[in-house]
């Protein structure tokens, strides 16, 4: 199983995801295909805070939100809402044991990039085609290689600061690690109010994440016994990202 970065399983930044992260306009494109798609039951890996998840239980879906992270499902099951949404503690593999027939399977952000190895990849599609009707739909997104994505990844082009509800001003900003092509690695750092934390005022995140090309991400779907329907353009970060449409049979 993957282990999640710190920025997902340390509360104190776990709590702060959503405020750095708070334009989910990527997420409009999964609520328009789960309504074309007419799905009623979704799972969602890697749900994170459960920002898609509440949104398509909102709508009436059967949701099932699977994530490793215990202070980030922590986060979700805070939200209004959330008892609408079965949570489950686990990695994508643990799909496989839940018995659903799932109409439709989401990996948004970056979750489909955190399987770094083959197998992690290979075992999180063949879990997810396990929790999948026949004829379900899997749909997740991945940074085109190409179009050298990290290269924001640094302190002087995304810096950040928001106030946190009883925590104060937090300042963000990222720092590019190593390229070592096809994975990039980068730390994520969290700049706290003086005195707030025992152990100092910045606390840190390394995440790595694998760049596949098309056709290997094509391959990977072929032998997992999915059959790629369709490759969208995200909308919200156009010509940067595929977005893949994958049924299973």
């Amino acid at each position: 199983m993957t282990t999640p970065d710190p920025i997902f399983v340390d509360p104190r930044l776990a709590r702060l995801y959503d405020a750095f992260d708070d334009d989910r306009a990527d997420l409009d494109l999964y609520v328009g295909i789960a309504e074309r798609l007419g799905a009623r039951t979704v799972l969602d890996v890697g749900c994170g805070t459960g920002v898609l998840a509440l949104l398509l239980a909102a709508r009436g879906l059967d949701v099932t939100g699977i994530d490793p992270a215990a202070a980030s499902l922590e986060v979700a099951r805070s939200k209004p809402g959330a008892d609408a949404v079965t949570w489950v503690e686990g990695g994508a593999d643990a799909a496989a044991g839940l018995g659903l027939a799932a109409d439709l399977a989401t990996m948004t952000g970056n979750v489909a990039q955190v399987f770094t190895g083959d197998d992690d990849w290979a075992g999180a599609l063949a879990a997810v085609h396990d929790a999948l009707r026949p004829g379900g739909v899997l749909v997740f997104e991945t940074r085109v290689p190409a179009r050298q994505a990290w290269l924001g990844w640094t302190r002087e082009s995304r810096p950040a600061r928001r106030t946190i509800p009883g925590v104060g001003d937090v300042e963000k900003w990222n720092d590019l690690v190593e390229v070592a092509l096809p994975l990039v690695t980068f730390q994520g750092s969290f700049r706290f109010p003086p005195g707030l934390l025992p152990d100092g005022d910045v606390v840190t995140s390394v995440s790595t994440l694998r760049f596949r090309e098309r056709d290997e991400i094509e391959a990977s779907l072929d032998v997992a016994g999915f059959v790629v329907d369709e490759v969208l353009d995200a909308p919200d970060r156009p010509g940067l990202e595929w977005v893949f449409v994958a049924r299973r049979v």
